[in-house]
């Protein structure tokens, strides 16, 4: 479904992304990992173009995401985002901030953008809270709202940027188990992740990022568990020190 060749990104002289390729196919759960400044997030950006490489190419279902078919708001449609911060207009109910761009943008009528709004809210388990505003939620819940608004599109590929990490430890599960719902669901998703006991639970594919590059890519047990390159290797061993993993 995504196929990434080649991809380079530069930030001045400092090199982001080397030559990176992946492929993910239509219904897989790829995890990055890495540590930080590994180029995992500007990775995730460029596949819908928030970042622009500097060479390489993107591919959507075998077309590149810079073909003028997407236009940018095209392609962010099909290729929703969520970040680790909400982003929520506390002024707007919760249903008034996942139905904002659809209306906006998109110009869909107020009550198919609210019945799609709802229906949304109901696989999150969040109905309940459609008239709430973003300050009388938990983090969490603010969480399922921000993969609320993005599913609302209806996109084909959902990216995941860290959306546990500005939360409490108590409250990174009820996200989780969200994410887990729509991996059901057969969503595709790439997720840059910290939590490795989520990585290692939840996707098909696991590739750990070194110095702008994937240094290793395989299956989570495999990767976890007998991991080839020396890097990886040490990565997950401090991990293990540490206690994360």
């Amino acid at each position: 479904m995504i196929e990434i060749r080649n991809l380079t990104k530069y930030f001045g002289t400092h090199l982001v992304l080397d030559r990176v390729d992946l492929t993910i196919a239509r219904h897989e759960v790829v995890c990055l990992i890495g540590a930080s400044g590994s180029g995992k997030s500007t990775l995730l950006r460029c596949i819908n173009r928030l970042i622009e490489p500097d060479w390489g190419e993107i591919r959507l279902d075998g077309t590149p995401i810079t073909d003028p078919s997407f236009g940018k708001t095209g392609l962010q449609r099909r290729v929703g985002i969520v970040f680790q911060s909400y982003n929520l207009f506390p002024h707007m109910r919760v249903i008034d901030n996942i139905t904002l761009a659809p209306r906006k943008a998109q110009r869909v009528p107020r009550a198919q953008a609210e019945a799609r709004a709802m229906e949304v809210l109901s696989l999150l388990g969040m109905e309940r809270f459609a008239r709430a505003y973003p300050e009388q939620l938990s983090g969490g819940q603010q969480q399922r709202v921000a993969l609320a608004r993005a599913l609302a599109g209806e996109p084909d590929v959902l990216l995941l940027d860290e959306v546990t990490a500005a939360l409490d430890p108590e409250l990174v599960g009820e996200v989780m188990d969200a994410i887990r719902g729509l991996k059901a669901r057969g969503l595709t998703m790439v997720i840059v992740t910290h939590e490795m006991g989520f990585a290692r639970d939840l996707a098909d594919r696991v590739c750990f990022l070194d110095g702008g590059r994937i240094i290793e890519e395989a299956p989570p047990a495999q990767l976890f568990g007998s991991p080839g390159h020396p890097r990886t290797q040490a990565f997950l061993h401090r991990l293990i020190e540490g206690g994360r993993l």
